[in-house]
């Protein structure tokens, strides 16, 4: 089974007052590893130690690119974790058109470079965007044609399925270009607010299948939620080991 990691940009709203309090409750649930998106109320170095106190693997972290003035930042924040995968993106308004596609492809590409040189892998992590369509393709795959082979993709399935396409299709596509699926649950509708993984209306059983020869973590991810967020994240667990879909270390 696949060992199951929690966005903390989920538990954002606590982490600001408490960061080392709520990775404990989240290591306390049983998440095998978190990935972080900044640190909230702390820094890279006391992160980083206590991740190793609580036997919790940061496989990736969210990060800005790691060009011009924040490479240096990025990359010392990724070695104070001991994360070699450094995943970052861009908004819709960076694929509105060809050239701006090409721009921020090139952008990726660079950072991959520098990610590489310093021992690191880069990747993009998608929302709905990069699943329409620009000149009758998808954006994924003019993407696809544009990057640097190296480069991976962490699958918001999420997101990819709230765009109206199927997102098991999309990991057995990318095959070993995706070892990541974002694991997030609700109606797929872009307004509307999240629920636990096992209360709305994606697929997992069908999705984890699909990517099951390539995928390396299942990583919990819950933008926003109608119901307490904490509770949320744990029942999202809960469903995913339960089901036989993943593990923890409890």
């Amino acid at each position: 089974m696949l060992p199951v990691g929690l966005q903390l940009y989920s538990v954002r709203e606590y982490a600001q007052d408490d960061f080392e309090g709520t990775v404990r409750k989240v290591a306390a649930m049983g998440y095998a590893g978190v990935e972080p998106a900044g640190f909230p109320g702390t820094t890279p170095e006391a992160a980083g130690k206590l991740f190793k106190e609580l036997g919790l693997v940061a496989p990736s972290a969210h990060t800005a690119l790691p060009l011009g003035d924040q490479k240096n930042e990025v990359l010392d924040a990724m070695q104070a974790i001991g994360c070699p995968r450094i995943i970052s993106g861009k908004g819709p308004a960076d694929f509105e058109t060809m050239d701006k596609t090409k721009a921020a492809c090139d952008l990726f590409n660079e950072a991959n470079q520098v990610a590489r040189a310093n021992g690191m892998m880069f990747g993009i992590h998608n929302h709905w965007w990069e699943y329409q369509k620009l000149e009758d393709r998808y954006i994924y795959q003019i993407m696809l044609e544009l990057l640097d082979p190296a480069i991976f993709f962490e699958l918001d399935t999420y997101w990819i399925q709230t765009a109206g396409v199927d997102p098991a299709q999309i990991a057995r596509e990318m095959g070993t270009r995706a070892p990541f699926l974002h694991i997030k649950d609700g109606p797929c509708v872009k307004s509307e607010p999240m629920t636990a993984a096992g209360d709305g209306v994606m697929n997992f059983p069908a999705i984890v299948e699909a990517g099951r020869p390539h995928t390396e973590w299942l990583i919990v991810e819950l933008d926003r939620c109608a119901t307490d967020m904490m509770a949320a994240v744990e029942k999202s667990y809960r469903y995913l080991v339960q089901s036989g879909l993943g593990k923890g270390n409890k």
